[in-house]
């Protein structure tokens, strides 16, 4: 809670109110690896004032480098979902007057990241580039195209921001093993919100890459298993000053959100100590190898492609994979009933009442199941539960 808040205040304080609007957990990630990285505790919190989403209560938040540079990507990729949905002329962007205060919006929040990241040593055009990739290569994808050609800007957009947090915090051996990371988590984003995404996609005729390409949902398990394992054995090669945030985030909920849109369920890393806290999973598997298998929902509020990538919209998707829904068709493992109809998602004034309303009443941390304010999609409250597969590695003291 302490990052996203550093995020929403970083946001305030930098570039105005109406900024706090691109608060998002996948870019928060960005400031807790900074602060991981960084030696002592000093100057890497504050206490902030009251606050209408904390219930009017004071919390100690993140503050510094790593909190800006989540800041500045949020609002760069933020600017290209706005300008996404503008081409596309979704909802009350295709009325005209509408559109064009659209894109003075995201023209100020892309000059804003733009300016922020240079402040802080990070050239945001591999962002910008990767956005403008994606929709070409949307576009020109069908059946027996690669998936991870379909991923691989969301890829290079995270793998970058997550090696400039090695810079900000002065570990510059850490960059590669954190490119690697970020690589592999930006491929799991843009993999889960494809999964979860496919029935919604398929009824409405928008592009989903697992329809278009042809790709069934056992070869995208095997992809996020492998992209899982990929991440722990990338985290094992990066040095931390205090890595139990970051442990629990990219080792136990990677695993978590893998097996929640898929709905089965594991264990999230190996049960042997600290020293495997990042290793591979028992049996000494390892990532990336076509013919293995392996033993994160999109939480952005701006949807898309991943890590705030937009996914382009459009036609209606082709080359839908064989065997229908779930391992093999029929649903999951072949067989039973029909997925429940998923609900229509809040608009966005209507999201931020029910927001406001989660955070007041604590349900967001402490109910053990509440209805996501916009997409309506189920969650588990923060608290609910501290599930870590008997792992030994001292991060579960809540």
């Amino acid at each position: 809670m302490a990052h996203l808040c550093g995020l929403c205040l970083a946001l305030r304080r930098d570039h105005g109110q109406f900024s706090r609007i691109v608060t998002n957990y996948d870019g928060l990630i960005v400031s807790v690896l900074t602060e991981a990285q960084s030696p002592g505790p000093a100057g890497r919190r504050r206490t902030a004032g009251p606050c209408p989403l904390r219930a009017m209560r004071t919390a100690p938040v993140a503050q510094g480098e790593g909190a800006r540079l989540a800041a500045a990507v949020s609002l760069v990729l933020a600017s290209a979902k706005v300008r996404d949905h503008i081409v596309d002329r979704d909802g009350l962007l295709a009325r005209r007057p509408v559109a064009l205060a659209a894109r003075r919006i995201a023209r100020n929040w892309d000059r804003a990241g733009v300016g922020t990241a240079a402040s802080l040593g990070f050239d945001t055009s591999v962002l910008v580039d990767a956005v403008d990739r994606q929709g070409g290569i949307e576009a020109v994808a069908g059946p027996g195209t690669p998936l991870l050609l379909v991923t691989e800007p969301t890829e290079t957009a995270t793998a970058a921001a997550f090696a400039h947090t090695a810079v900000l915090a002065g570990r510059p051996g850490n960059t590669a093993p954190l490119a690697e990371a970020g690589k592999l988590f930006g491929r799991l984003a843009h993999l889960l919100d494809a999964v979860e995404d496919q029935g919604a996609d398929d009824a409405s005729g928008a592009w989903n890459p697992l329809t278009a390409t042809g790709t069934s949902r056992n070869e995208a398990r095997r992809l996020c298993d492998d992209a899982v394992h990929g991440v722990r054995l990338a985290l094992r090669d990066a040095e931390f000053d205090d890595s139990r945030l970051v442990h629990v985030l990219l080792a136990h909920e990677l695993r978590e959100s893998v097996n929640r849109v898929f709905g089965t369920t594991g264990c999230g890393h190996a049960h042997d100590g600290r020293a495997q806290a990042y290793g591979p999973p028992p049996g000494g598997q390892q990532s990336g190898h076509p013919g293995q298998g392996g033993p994160y929902g999109s939480s952005n509020p701006h949807g898309g492609g991943g890590f705030g990538l937009p996914s382009s919209g459009g036609g209606p998707g082709q080359g839908r994979p064989p065997g229908g829904g779930g391992y093999g068709g029929g649903g999951f493992l072949g067989g039973g009933p029909t997925p429940p109809e998923r609900k229509k998602p809040r608009g966005f004034w209507s999201g931020c009442a029910v927001a406001i309303g989660l955070c007041c009443t604590c349900r967001v941390c402490c109910a053990s199941e509440y209805e996501s304010a916009w997409s309506r999609k189920k969650r588990k409250g923060w608290c609910d539960k501290c599930d870590c597969g008997n792992c030994d590695c001292g991060c579960c003291d809540c």
